[in-house]
């Protein structure tokens, strides 16, 4: 089956603000969702993709924090965080689905995440630093929350109407 570039959806579109179901059972489709989704995710480019920012409603979300060197790529199907640090990290964060827009968001250092792998088997894997951010961000999205939730109602506004902005213009082809 051939690899699909997936269109990333922009906030605000009311898909990004709901809960995702879980992955029932392993199938092709949901297969290729995670080839595409890695594809689309490179293709951006971006270090991670949660399945509802390309118009899917399932708890699937892929990642490569690799800046320099062979790439990691991940597709975490059901992830779940069963452990949180007590440190806290503060990084400038970004979205695809809300682009060209960052904001420094405070989460645990590290987390401890279990997941249904392409292989079919179970992983759990401490995740620390980028990486950590990066899970959690991903995993967010599966639940309808975005980075800007985090932030001040006037910094979120300000992005929002930015976005709107943004999608207007794509609408008419500027």
């Amino acid at each position: 089956m051939p690899l699909m570039i997936r269109p990333i959806l922009i906030h605000p579109d009311p898909r990004l603000k709901k809960p995702c179901e879980p992955v029932s059972a392993l199938t092709p489709e949901i297969e290729a969702l995670g080839r595409d989704m890695l594809e689309t995710m490179y293709d951006a480019p971006g270090i991670g993709l949660a399945a509802p920012q390309v118009g899917v409603m399932k708890r699937v979300i892929v990642m490569d924090c690799i800046k320099d060197g062979p790439p990691e790529p991940m597709v975490l199907i059901n992830p779940s965080v069963t452990w949180s640090s007590e440190d806290q990290n503060t990084y400038e964060e970004g979205c695809l689905s809300i682009p060209e827009q960052y904001a420094d968001v405070k989460r645990p250092a590290a987390v401890k995440v279990t997941w249904l792998g392409l292989d079919g088997e179970i992983h759990d894997r401490d995740f620390a630093g980028l990486w950590a951010t990066c899970v959690q961000h991903e995993i967010d999205h599966l639940d309808g929350k975005l980075f800007i939730d985090y932030l001040g109602p006037l910094k979120r506004q300000m992005i929002t109407r930015k976005m709107e902005k943004l999608k207007r213009e794509r609408a008419r082809g500027i």
